[in-house]
């Protein structure tokens, strides 16, 4: 199994980006210090699109927007797999099934 590591602080990540900004080539860093340099050029990216500088994907903002929203949308689906489990089973108790035209 594959090992995982702690990311890596914001500040860290900032001083890279300001490295690169200042004419350092990510090959240089990464031979430097930990990061890849493929993780250099992301991180770079990542910020460029959050200034406003790229627009070819989404901000973190918009990132984190969209977790957010999948994580709600997960319970919600959650929640309406259980009430329409509930109502089901009351119907089967008092004995009456909800018609046809309406919603459960």
């Amino acid at each position: 199994m594959a090992k995982t590591r702690r990311p890596y602080p914001p500040e860290f990540r900032r001083q890279m980006i300001e490295l690169v900004r200042a004419g350092n080539s990510p090959e240089e860093l990464a031979k430097e210090f930990e990061p890849t340099a493929q993780t250099i050029r992301n991180w770079v990216a990542q910020a460029d699109r959050d200034e406003g500088r790229r627009s070819d994907g989404l901000t973190s903002r918009e990132r984190e927007e969209l977790s957010r929203l999948r994580r709600e949308n997960r319970q919600l689906r959650l929640e309406r797999e259980i009430l329409s489990k509930a109502a089901a089973w009351f119907a089967r108790e008092t004995g009456k099934l909800p018609g046809k035209g309406s919603p459960s």
